[in-house]
């Protein structure tokens, strides 16, 4: 009998062993606020799921050294990968490298290069960044009217890191903004790359101002950059009630610039809830279950008017 009983529990250690889900994650930057919310995010889920353990690693910006982190995640038999790419023009030899391997993916945040053909046991999860700088775009240019300008205004616009995805959309939104009927009295002086960084930014803002040329507005790709705009506008003196500024993500010091009257717009991005749905949808493909390639968290306008919705 005692025999018996030990080997029941052998077994039941075992088949509890066996149904651990191991999960490589590979995050582009640590240093980043709304990647780290993002990963937040996935962590707190983690807590709330039995027999899931994540190991999470910094790509630290490198490419080479997130292509490195896939492998190492293969060669140590991790049941599925959850990649927020350094570069999303290099995603498709993690697709293929993790194919070959039979181990399923997730792009998070970051839409990889090679969306309209990823293999079987892959998906992407985000938020469709159509509506992110459309949303901030559309809501500066009502506010810019409000004020009386509509016969003529001018803006600039700082751009996120020209090799991802999300960049380029939120760039295309603003200009398609700017293109309408209702908003085509915006001009854009310039427009460049401040790669996501508050620093950056400011720097990049202080170069700006050093033109003397006037501008009613700053259309940022993400809060970060937003925030390192105003940084730069107040070292120099500049009242933020001349200017309006828009950004992409609510992330916690964004909602306390607009509460301190700097800050005009954000849209909040549910990185937690993107993190945490990319777990979900990898212990879907683990299990063999269909899931849609693209799996969408929507994007919500954030103003003034509605930040007592998002503050805690």
């Amino acid at each position: 009998m005692k025999k018996i009983l030990v080997a029941s529990l052998l077994a039941t250690l075992m088949g509890g062993t066996a149904m651990a889900q191991q999960i490589g994650v590979s995050v582009a930057r640590f240093d980043d606020n709304g990647l780290t919310v993002m990963r937040n995010g996935m962590t707190a889920h983690e807590e709330t799921l039995d027999g899931v353990s994540l190991q999470i690693e910094d790509a630290t910006d490198d490419v080479a050294k997130q292509l490195d982190q896939i492998n190492n995640f293969i060669a140590s038999g991790v049941d599925a990968i959850i990649v927020n790419a350094v570069d999303t023009n290099a995603t498709e030899a993690m697709s293929n490298a993790a194919a070959a391997a039979g181990v399923p993916m997730v792009y998070v945040n970051r839409q990889p290069i090679n969306m309209d053909s990823l293999p079987d046991g892959q998906a992407f999860v985000a938020s469709n960044e159509i509506e992110s700088g459309t949303l901030k775009a559309f809501e500066i240019c009502k506010n810019l009217r409000a004020e009386g300008k509509s016969g003529g205004a001018t803006a600039y616009l700082m751009m996120g890191q020209l090799s991802n995805q999300a960049a380029v959309q939120r760039t295309k939104d603003v200009e398609d903004v700017i293109g309408m009927d209702m908003c085509n009295f915006i001009t854009i002086i310039d427009k460049q790359t401040a790669e996501w960084s508050r620093d950056k930014a400011s720097d990049l803002m202080t170069n700006w101002l050093s033109s003397g040329e006037p501008f009613d507005a700053v259309f940022a790709n993400n809060d970060e950059m937003a925030i390192g705009a105003i940084n730069a506008m107040k070292a120099a003196g500049m009242s933020m009630d001349e200017v309006q500024v828009g950004g992409v993500d609510a992330t916690a010091d964004a909602l306390q610039a607009m509460q301190a009257g700097d800050l005009d717009v954000t849209v909040f991005q549910d990185l937690a809830g993107q993190g945490a749905g990319s777990i979900d949808t990898a212990l879907k493909l683990i299990a063999g279950e269909e899931v849609d390639k693209t799996v969408f968290i929507p994007f919500k306008l954030v103003t003034p008017d509605n930040i007592d919705e998002f503050v805690n």
